[in-house]
């Protein structure tokens, strides 16, 4: 199944996306995390599409899309999310199931709790929606969300070098002998664009809106109960795998499974990840 490429201006942003699949095929929206783009589901994609229609974005600051720059864009997570919710309305799709990662999970739990009948399943790859998911390694990142001032914004600049997203987010609890070059490569390299660093730390400090949210999301699981996947590295040295048990204090049919992964468990376990998938949104959609 071959996949397009496209791009779909959405106010001051223009989206790139990947897409396929049957135009009438029920929709599979992938969101993806930090410090990546829609291109950490490139070999997810053709595993799904011959049933699903399946629609990556980038996120404004990340990846293809075009990065605005900050004051004409403020870099919040409620923005990404007003984003998304913009992009899907411009593409026509009403209704969707969502696969969030990282980042991607606030943003489209925002948009679950502010459409909850356009959302027909929630599948979650190390996305955090509860306080039991978050390791003991956030401390530079909760100091800068306690006291933000110039020296705590600094403190969170390692989280963006080369060697962190390498060694920490992409090597850590991961096979090296399944771990291709190529995302980590590409995550480094856009990193380093002019004013990248800058986006990329006003989004850190408003990582704390995301927590102060997740009793919204938390209700809107309870009332609406959602068909719900977890699929997770268990090695993950950001996102621990209590927060992917913990969906079941709400869900409490949800399925969870733990895979012998890293955070980017889609570079090492695609084949796995997509037949859980498919197993699961066949149940349901």
């Amino acid at each position: 199944m071959s996949v397009s490429y496209r791009t779909q201006q959405i106010g001051a942003v223009k989206i790139f996306y990947r897409e396929a699949g049957a135009k009438n095929a029920p929709v599979l929206l992938l969101l993806h995390g930090f410090p990546s783009s829609s291109h950490m589901f490139r070999e997810l994609i053709p595993l799904l599409a011959d049933r699903y229609r399946v629609i990556a974005p980038d996120l404004p600051g990340f990846g293809q899309t075009e990065a605005p720059e900050r004051g004409v864009f403020v870099y919040t997570f409620d923005n990404l999310a007003r984003v998304i919710d913009g992009f899907t309305q411009a593409l026509r799709i009403d209704r969707y199931a969502l696969y969030v990662f990282d980042y991607g999970a606030p943003v489209g739990f925002r948009l679950a709790t502010a459409h909850p009948e356009r959302v027909t399943a929630l599948i979650s790859q190390n996305g955090n929606a509860y306080l039991d998911g978050f390791s003991d390694e956030w401390g530079p990142w909760q100091a800068y969300w306690r006291d933000p001032n110039p020296e705590s914004r600094e403190a969170c600049r390692a989280s963006l070098s080369a060697e962190v997203i390498e060694n920490w987010q992409y090597r850590t609890g991961t096979d090296p002998d399944r771990l291709a070059p190529d995302g980590y490569l590409l995550d480094i390299a856009l990193m380093s664009r002019p004013g990248a660093e800058e986006i990329q730390l006003d989004l850190i400090l408003d990582y704390r809106s995301n927590l102060e949210r997740y009793p919204e999301f938390q209700a809107y699981f309870r009332d609406h109960q959602p068909p719900f996947l977890a699929v997770w590295g268990r090695h993950d040295p950001a996102f621990i795998p209590a927060g992917a048990e913990a969906y079941k204090r709400h869900l409490p049919h949800a399925q969870v499974h733990l895979l012998d992964a890293g955070h980017f468990a889609l570079e090492t376990h695609v084949s796995e990840i997509a037949q859980f998938i498919r197993s699961f949104l066949g149940q349901h959609l």
